[in-house]
């Protein structure tokens, strides 16, 4: 019995009087100790920002904190938030779903069960994903409250402020507002989502709590994290999808842009000297500017060192002479 106690400090943290975060049970390499999710809210109804990645031993932990509710006639959960379209952020819901139905019953086996929300940033239409396309086959229709299309999302929008669809009795709305900022960059469909009765700001993966974050688009990520300092005098931590909690938000995101700042200028300074043997390539790029480090590292910097590569080429800074990959030349 102790050591269950145990377990359930380490996975299950307040972090503030309105914010409760659950690790998704997912402990790696790249998820450091596992995908953040969080508990919004005083009272139930709340809403759930993230869902981990589907592992079993996740939904009990959320259990914990959803039973003895305040309200027993009011759903557990009235809005799920979905930052982005990894797996290990969503792949979770069909588990979460589940759990809502069934402490619902369990409390009001004659009452319909009132369902919650699923809100997520639409992809562009062009953009297929086969992760989505796996979760929406796991979804039972009567588990979540349908979007106006018909589908399990209801769309964000940059911009717009979300009010849960079920508030306690007397609440003030305000209380439990969020307010979103698509952020791409990471991935297309990345939202942060700013708590001003909190002051604080759900990042997803676009910043983490350690270390700094990969991103499919550059030029896109840069803009986006200033879009989110920009908006510095609304919050103060940053409550991100892996890793702890950021006390000083404003000053880590002003350290992520002058790090990618930085290592643009050093690329454009090497560029402007002469390789041996021809032409820069992404690869002898990344090893000049990351050497010294462990060669298992490699591969990932290089693909970091094509973003940036990209980006320069759409701003005209330098040109690719052609190769593919880590061979691509330029000048």
């Amino acid at each position: 019995m102790a050591m269950e106690k145990l377990e359930v400090l380490k996975s299950v943290t307040r972090i503030s009087s309105r914010v409760t975060r659950i690790l998704g049970q997912n402990p790696g390499k790249f998820t450091l100790q596992g995908t953040d999710t969080y508990v919004v809210g005083t009272s139930n109804p709340y809403i759930l920002v993230d869902t981990g990645e589907g592992k079993p031993e996740y939904p009990p932990f959320l259990r914990t904190v959803l039973e003895s509710p305040k309200y027993p006639s009011l759903p557990d959960i009235s809005d799920i938030i979905l930052t982005h379209r990894h797996h290990d952020h969503i792949l979770g819901l069909p588990s979460v779903l589940t759990l809502c139905r069934e402490l619902w019953v369990k409390r009001n086996p004659e009452k319909p069960f009132s369902p919650p929300r699923i809100h997520k940033f639409p992809l562009p239409v062009s953009q297929h994903d086969a992760v989505l396309d796996e979760l929406v086959s796991k979804l039972r229709k009567d588990d979540y409250t349908p979007a106006p299309g018909g589908g399990p999302f209801h769309d964000l929008a940059d911009g717009q402020t979300l009010i849960p669809s079920v508030l306690p009795p007397g609440s003030d709305p305000g209380d439990w507002t969020l307010q979103v900022l698509h952020c791409p960059g990471h991935t297309t469909d990345s939202v942060s989502l700013i708590f001003p009765a909190d002051r604080s700001l759900f990042t997803g993966d676009t910043v983490l709590g350690q270390g700094t974050a990969v991103f499919e688009d550059l030029q896109e990520y840069l803009v986006s994290l200033q879009k989110v300092l920009d908006a510095r005098d609304k919050y103060d931590p940053l409550y991100p999808g892996h890793g702890p909690v950021v006390p000083d938000g404003p000053q880590t995101i002003r350290m992520y842009i002058d790090h990618r700042l930085e290592r643009e200028a050093q690329i454009l300074a090497l560029l402007c000297t002469s390789p041996p043997g021809g032409p820069w390539t992404t690869w002898t790029i990344t090893l000049k500017v990351y050497e010294g480090y462990p060669e298992e590292v490699l591969e990932a910097a290089a693909r970091g060192i094509q973003l940036h590569m990209k980006k320069l080429e759409k701003e005209g800074g330098v040109r690719c002479l052609g190769g593919e990959l880590n061979d691509e030349r330029w000048e």
